[in-house]
């Protein structure tokens, strides 16, 4: 009986740990928390803001791998990053669309609403470009952008946020007139399709590696359509009070890396095959003489780092389930009507895509693991009420009859005979959600919760089959341990003779 409050006082524990970190890091006296995004260039960026944050004599943390441009930005707008680079075409056309701001100081006027300040331009360029196969382009005279129009058969591949910017594929499409229906293709595997000829033309960022590496053939943007990205450091305005010695170092960077030392670094690490935070240091040794430590960990280290993060993901989420779903199985189960509002809600979160579902709690909890645990949590839910409510429906009518006999108040019904003999389902419930979760959690990473999702994100984006199956293995080992050590419960919970009837 004493069991019936621990869950939900496991969770409350459990949540507020993992939702501290993500709220503490911005207040003041605390490391400064540096974000980047998915792809490559803004990983190395991102290291190099965290060098100069450390080399000013400032603790420093780098979140990598944060998912698109609007995930990124509200995160440094509510304070759960400190800084990040990202680009100046990208906060007109995308960030600010339609509020007609053309000029650097009108920028800097707005970010400034949102307690945000810019640095002055890194110095490089990070265009957008239309890249092709150049045997195909010269085979089909397709120089520049316009020429795609005489071609609507050709196989064009975007990664969804251009297809979805306003400074991307509708706008392109527009300007150009073009026919073709792009296939959504992720940025860190295009490259991969062009060469191998699934796509015919994908976007590039005129700063990749593998632009020089494949010998790609940009196209002339002959309409000028693409504005102009130049690379800023955005941080909140509060770090010149709390970190001035950091500030002072986002400025100093202004104007040191060009277009070709950003190239280089890119290809330094998607095609040399070294560590960001290497590459990072290095660039600062170089350009300001800065000592800078490249971050040296174990496999071990990372491993257990990441299966900590995971599992404290994946128990959080299903200890909370479980407190919530289980009664509401029961409750599901006394009342015909409600038991259908209720199993139609939970069916209703399942249908969900998962990364919508992740993306949708950012509003309510901010970056981070609490909205990945509340999304897991909601995600679990169908299979442990389902389970709890077809458990107890399906006791035989004999069993209740004897037990109605016997005359025991509901209660003691309840906790004697239905829940005991409704257990295994409840458990087997149980153990669907604990893998789905366990699955599911690697898309948390996404949003700034970790877990083996990390490197797989970072195998994708790096081509590294090895760092890919560094998530995935132990992901699919955690599944198999969690559905083995439900199964362990069952046998010491549920008597032999409700196993064997069950298998039976």
């Amino acid at each position: 009986m004493k069991n019936k409050t621990l869950f939900p006082f496991l969770f409350l524990l459990c949540a507020l740990l993992s939702f501290a970190p993500s709220r503490v890091a911005a207040a003041g006296g605390k490391p400064v928390i540096v974000g980047s995004k998915k792809f490559t260039e803004s990983v190395v960026l991102g290291e190099i803001v965290k060098g100069v944050t450390q080399a000013a004599g400032v603790p420093a943390i780098h979140k990598r791998q944060f998912g698109g441009t609007r995930i990124i930005w509200r995160a440094l707008k509510e304070g759960d990053i400190d800084a990040y680079v990202d680009y100046t075409g990208t906060l007109y056309h995308e960030d600010f669309a339609g509020q007609h701001i053309t000029t650097m100081e009108g920028l800097r006027k707005k970010l400034s609403t949102y307690g945000v300040s810019m640095a002055p331009p890194l110095g490089f360029q990070n265009n957008y470009a239309i890249a092709m196969d150049p045997r195909r382009a010269k085979k089909l005279g397709i120089r520049t952008i316009s020429d795609l129009r005489r071609h609507p058969e050709l196989k064009l591949g975007f990664p969804s946020e251009f297809l979805n910017r306003k400074d991307g594929w509708p706008g392109m499409r527009a300007a150009y007139a073009l026919p073709q229906t792009p296939v959504n293709i992720d940025q860190d595997l295009a490259y991969r399709g062009l060469v191998h000829g699934s796509v015919d033309a994908v976007v590039a960022y005129t700063t990749d590696a593998e632009i020089d590496y494949y010998h790609l053939a940009l196209l002339k943007d002959d309409l000028h359509y693409f504005p102009i990205y130049k690379g800023v450091i955005l941080y909140r305005t509060d770090l010149e009070k709390r970190a001035p010695a950091a500030v002072r170092n986002y400025k100093r960077l202004a104007g040191r890396i060009d277009t070709a030392a950003m190239a280089a670094m890119n290809r330094a690490v998607k095609i040399d095959r070294r560590s960001e935070s290497a590459v990072a240091a290095g660039f600062l040794k170089k350009t300001f003489g800065m000592e800078v430590a490249a971050r040296r960990k174990s496999w071990w280290t990372a491993f257990w780092r990441y299966t900590f993060a995971h599992l404290l993901l994946v128990l959080v989420s299903l200890s909370a389930a479980i407190a919530v779903s289980v009664p509401a199985g029961i409750l599901a189960a006394r009342h015909g009507r409600l038991g259908q509002v209720i199993l139609g809600a939970a069916g209703v979160l399942q249908t969900m895509p998962s990364l919508a579902l992740f993306v949708f709690m950012i509003p309510l909890f901010g970056i981070g693991r609490a909205p990945a645990i509340a999304a897991l949590f909601l995600y679990s839910l169908l299979p442990i009420v389902r389970n709890t409510y077809a458990g107890l429906t399906g006791i035989p009518d004999g069993v209740l009859e004897s037990a109605e006999a016997l005359g025991l108040p509901e209660r003691a019904k309840l906790w004697r005979i239905k829940l005991p003999m409704a257990a295994p389902t409840i458990l087997a419930g149980i153990k669907t959600a604990a893998v789905i979760n366990v699955g599911t959690a690697t898309l948390a990473a996404l949003i700034g919760a970790g877990g083996y999702g990390e490197p797989i994100l970072a195998g994708i984006r790096l081509d590294d089959i090895g760092l890919i199956m560094t998530g995935a293995v132990p992901a699919a080992g955690m599944a198999l341990l969690m559905q083995y050590g439900f199964e362990l419960v069952e046998t010491a919970c549920v008597s032999k003779g409700l196993r064997l009837q069950r298998t039976g």
